[in-house]
């Protein structure tokens, strides 16, 4: 392990930073290696104390800091969940984290939640749904959201735009920014069969907060295959040149290394974080 980071706790640098799991709390706080940042899900720090919150408030002294929700559904036609709201906006007060992000989808109904981030039809009704929620979500909170890609698996005939287009006219409309998935877009764009390039390319680089990648898996069957953005293995070469071509667009974007099954030793993600920092370092070589 290299030395503790040298970035003070704060806005999120344009580095690589590690998804925060339980189960590297212990290793994070003993071992404290050289990334440039730390993601928690929100909702593991819901409670209202205990050994969780206490060791999220530990790590905020070390890393900077960003919050990432999975459940608030915010696609949904479910009224939005006031109980939520308010544990996360006090989750936001308490942490003062360098960035708040969610995701395009809905994942619950009628007081149940699906377990899974589910695609929208990319409709202009749709999109008026989701900028008045975001822009709530923004009034709550009383800040700037960035808003996630998800990985899809069906496309809706009622569409009337394309994803990158829909998700530009969210930013636009509600004022919310966007992190961009990479390994999403790969994913999707497998799936479907359109141009991750051609994707990433109209979105402006204004628009991206963070980037996200990831490890998928690949389901074979008859005649075919599907790809699942399962988080469960190491970044795969062609989602690392997909992004470079993101950072070439965009710039140095602060960049998380998702692992959230089968999750390894924390120093493979810290490799993983490495390889993602090599990257930001030539962009920036280039830049200059």
């Amino acid at each position: 392990m290299s030395a503790p980071p040298v970035a003070v706790p704060g806005p999120i640098p344009a580095s690589a930073g590690i998804g925060l799991r339980a189960v590297h709390h212990e290793a994070l706080l003993a071992e404290r290696p050289g990334v440039g940042w730390l993601e928690a899900h929100s909702e593991n720090y819901f409670a209202d104390g205990g050994g969780q919150l206490d060791y999220l408030s530990r790590l905020r002294e070390l890393y900077p800091l960003s919050l990432h929700g999975v459940a608030l559904s915010l696609g949904g036609v479910d009224e939005l969940d006031r109980d939520h709201l308010r544990r996360l906006r006090r989750l936001v007060d308490r942490i003062a984290p360098g960035l708040v992000s969610e995701h395009v989808c809905w994942g619950a109904i009628g007081g149940t939640h699906l377990n899974d981030l589910l695609p929208l039809p990319y409709t202009t009704e749709a999109l008026r749904h989701l900028a008045s929620r975001v822009s709530q979500l923004q009034d709550t909170l009383g800040r700037q959201v960035l808003l996630e890609n998800v990985s899809s698996y069906l496309e809706f005939t009622t569409s009337e735009m394309s994803e990158a287009d829909f998700l530009v006219a969210l930013a636009r409309e509600s004022g919310c920014g966007l992190l961009l998935d990479v390994n999403n877009v790969y994913v999707s764009a497998r799936n479907h069969g359109f141009d991750a390039r051609a994707f990433i390319a109209r979105i402006p680089p204004a628009l991206v907060g963070e980037i996200h990648l990831a490890g998928h898996s690949v389901n074979r069957f008859d005649g075919g295959e599907i790809l699942i953005d399962t988080h469960s293995t190491h970044v795969c070469p062609a989602v690392w040149e997909l992004y470079e071509f993101a950072l070439r667009h965009c710039g140095a974007v602060p960049t998380l290394i998702e692992w959230d099954t089968d999750i390894p030793a924390l120093g493979v993600l810290v490799a993983e974080a490495r390889a993602a920092d090599d990257r930001l370092e030539q962009i920036r070589a280039v830049a200059a």
